[in-house]
């Protein structure tokens, strides 16, 4: 049987506009890991 993907960090399509609450949320996290990443690599 073949092996299935497992998606991770994958950019996808995103507006403020219809975000709730737990997407601002998830994106200030992302943000916080981008910068982590980031500042690790230098």
């Amino acid at each position: 049987m073949a092996k299935k993907r497992i998606a991770k960090n994958e950019d996808v399509e995103f507006s403020m506009e219809y975000a709730d609450e737990n997407d601002k949320e998830a994106l200030a996290r992302a943000k916080a890991a981008d910068k982590r990443v980031e500042n690790k690599a230098k």
